[in-house]
C-alpha cells in the first residue's frame, strides 16, 4: 500500500495539479493490482527458495519489520496453495494489464516489462549480486507508468531524473537493507546479494551515498517539476530526506547490524509518501 505512492507522486509532479476523477479512479486501481501482482509474481518464482529458507528454520524478523508486517511467503508457508497463488497472480495481472493500456499502451508495456524484470530478478539470487540494479529499475518503472497516465508525452530530461531519483532511493533505502536484513540466511542459502559480496562496511558506505544522491535528486525533481513547491516547502521536503533516508543511513553505517538495517528499510518506505504529502501541500497552499 506504501508503494502507491510513489505512482501517485509522480503523476501529481508531471502534471502540477489533480488528474481528472475517471484517470485518477483507475489510475489507482491499475497499480494497486500492478504492485500486488508484481509483488505475488516475486512469491511465485521463489517459491521454491522460499520453501529451502523456511526449512533451514523460522528467522526472527521483529514486529515493526514492515517486509515482516503479515504474513511473509504464505505460498512457502503453506498458508496459500500454489495453484490459488498462481490465480491470485494472474488475476491481478490481467486487471492491472487492462488498466494500464486503458490509461496508455505505454503503460501496458511498461507493466509487462517490469513483470519480466521481477522474474530477472529472482532467477538471479544464486548468480550475482547485480540483480540489485534489476530490483531498482523494477521499482521506478510504476512511477514513470504514472507519467505516461497522464502525460502521453513526457520532457525526456524530467523522465530521466525522475528514474534516477527513484533508483537511487529504491537501492539504498530498500533493496541493500532488506538483503542486509537477511544477510545470514542469505549467506546460508548461497544467495548473491550486494551485502553479501561487498559486506557491511562497503554495504554501508553504498547506502549513505545511494541516499545522499536520491536526497539531492529529489530536491531537483521538485524544483523542476509542474508543481514548481516554494522555498519553505523544499526545505520541508529536505527534512524528510534528512529523517527517514539520511540519518538512519549514517547510523546503519556507524554501526553496521541488523536491527538498523531494518529500521532504515521501515523509514525510507515511508519516503514516498512524505514527498507526496509536501506536493499536495503545495498544490493546496
Amino acid at each position: 500500500m506504501l508503494d502507491l505512492a510513489t505512482p501517485a507522486l509522480a503523476a501529481l509532479l508531471t502534471l502540477g495539479g489533480l488528474p481528472p476523477l475517471g484517470v485518477a479512479a483507475l489510475g489507482l486501481l491499475t497499480v494497486l493490482a500492478g504492485y500486488t501482482a508484481v509483488y505475488a509474481l516475486n512469491d511465485v518464482v521463489d517459491y521454491r527458495v522460499d520453501r529451502e529458507k523456511i526449512r533451514q528454520g523460522p528467522q526472527e524478523m521483529g514486529g515493526s519489520y514492515l517486509d515482516a508486517v503479515f504474513l511473509r511467503h504464505p505460498m512457502a508457508q503453506g498458508q496459500v496453495s500454489f495453484a490459488d497463488g498462481l490465480l491470485w497472480t494472474g488475476a491481478w495481472a490481467l486487471v492491472a494489464l487492462v488498466g494500464a493500456y486503458l490509461l496508455n499502451p505505454v503503460c501496458a508495456f511498461i507493466f509487462l516489462l517490469g513483470c519480466a524484470l521481477e522474474t530477472v530478478y529472482c532467477l538471479l539470487l544464486r548468480v550475482s549480486h547485480l540483480r540489485g540494479l534489476v530490483s531498482g529499475v523494477v521499482k521506478t518503472l510504476g512511477g514513470l507508468a504514472a507519467v505516461y497516465a497522464v502525460n502521453p508525452h513526457p520532457e525526456t530530461g524530467f523522465l530521466l531524473l525522475l528514474f534516477a531519483w527513484l533508483f537511487a532511493w529504491e537501492i539504498g533505502g530498500q533493496n541493500i537493507p532488506a538483503d542486509w536484513h537477511d544477510l545470514e540466511q542469505d549467506r546460508t542459502l548461497g544467495a548473491r546479494t550486494i551485502p553479501v559480496r561487498y559486506g557491511v562496511e562497503r554495504s554501508g558506505w553504498l547506502v549513505v551515498v545511494s541516499l545522499s544522491l536520491a536526497t539531492v535528486l529529489g530536491i531537483l525533481v521538485l524544483g523542476r517539476s509542474a508543481v514548481r513547491p516554494s522555498w519553505a516547502l523544499l526545505g520541508l521536503a529536505a527534512g524528510f530526506s534528512a529523517y527517514l533516508l539520511l540519518l538512519p543511513a549514517r547510523r546503519l553505517y556507524q554501526t553496521p547490524d541488523r536491527a538498523r538495517a531494518g529500521v532504515l528499510f521501515n523509514r525510507a518506505s515511508y519516503y514516498p509518501l512524505a514527498m507526496l504529502l509536501v506536493v499536495l501541500i503545495s498544490l493546496i497552499c
